[in-house]
């Protein structure tokens, strides 16, 4: 078991904010959580990858690093394989480990950052697919009893980069193990989102693999975000907001040549990013921190930002997108502090 004190925990977060916090404490099983959760003073906060997060202050208390690795193949039929994974691994490293394995379900998530166990926290999502759509269960260790409970796929109320463990189970549990079902051979390729049909099409691929796709989506990734090694940014920061029919008939009025995803509920989806450039703000530089030049919807880390100026930059943002275009549009990443 690891505890050190004072950290810096720029290593630990893909802003690159120097906060700190009093303990880090390394976790790499369920045995060693239960030894550091009898020994940890003040509050918890649980770490993945870090990769959606803003830490607008230093941390008065533990640090619980998420180090529980493993890979493993529990179940298998003629088109189907349950995987059992630890929540410290790396999610890029795990759907590469698939692909090698032709395991499909994962490849359009390729290149997303941060940990298995990070991943239903948000219901990571890209491309025409989530994590609920190949999620079966998951394995979660309680901070205030250290018991171990088993949430299935209802239990932990996937939506739209939303769950329980953003709701009522926020900060109250630590993710050890996930179980997802993947397929083996006859894969359900989604190809019809963003740019992958495009990407595909330009390289003269008719019948693509799975591995295809996550070629497809890794060089669409890296050609929008920026490498948070060497920009600081937590990827999208604000989710794209879903309106209803009302409010979406008098917004395309007034902007019709914004664009929208109709949804099965009935409602819209309105691109975030193109409500935050029409503000204004692509490009913007505020301080150490700005909007992304290539993509609006990061915000970045220039070199010497502080949390809360992060967080003012964002707040700037969401006024501004509020008065120009009466929507609201809420942080995607998770605001600590």
């Amino acid at each position: 078991m690891n505890i050190r004190k004072n950290v810096s925990l720029q290593p630990y977060n893909t802003f690159g904010l120097d906060a700190q916090t009093s303990y880090l404490a390394e976790i790499d099983s369920e045995e060693t959580f239960l030894k550091t959760l009898a020994l940890a003073e003040g509050p918890l906060f649980i770490l993945g990858g870090g990769s959606n997060l803003l830490l607008k202050n230093d941390w008065k208390g533990t640090v619980l690093l998420n180090q529980i690795k493993g890979k493993s193949i529990l179940e298998t039929s003629e088109n189907e394989v349950l995987v059992k994974i630890g929540g410290g691994e790396n999610w890029h490293q795990f759907v590469l480990w698939c692909l090698e394995n032709d395991f499909g379900g994962v490849e359009n998530l390729s290149l997303i950052p941060g940990t298995v166990g990070a991943s239903p926290i948000q219901n990571i999502g890209a491309y025409g697919v989530e994590l609920k759509d190949v999620f079966v269960k998951l394995e979660a260790i309680h901070l205030d009893t250290g018991k171990i409970e088993t949430y299935d796929l209802e239990d932990c109320k996937f939506g739209y980069r939303d769950s329980i463990f953003k709701q009522e189970l926020k900060g109250k549990v630590f993710i050890s193990q996930v179980y997802l079902k993947l397929t083996k051979k006859e894969h359900s390729l989604n190809t019809s989102y963003g740019a992958i049909s495009q990407v595909l099409e330009s390289k003269g691929i008719d019948a693509p693999s799975i591995r295809d796709i996550s070629n497809a989506v890794i060089e669409i990734r890296s050609s929008k975000l920026p490498d948070p090694k060497e920009l600081g940014n937590s990827g999208s920061f604000f989710k794209n907001p879903e309106i209803g029919p009302e409010a979406f008939e008098s917004f395309h009025k007034k902007f019709p040549d914004a664009p929208f995803y109709p949804l099965e509920n009935g409602d819209f989806k309105i691109p975030a990013g193109w409500l935050i450039e029409q503000a204004g703000w692509k490009g913007k530089k505020v301080g150490n921190t700005g909007s992304h030049k290539d993509q609006a919807l990061v915000l970045v880390n220039y070199g010497g930002a502080s949390g809360e100026e992060i967080w003012t930059l964002a707040l700037a943002i969401q006024q501004s997108v509020v008065n120009q275009f009466g929507i609201e549009i809420f942080p995607e990443v998770n605001v600590i502090g």
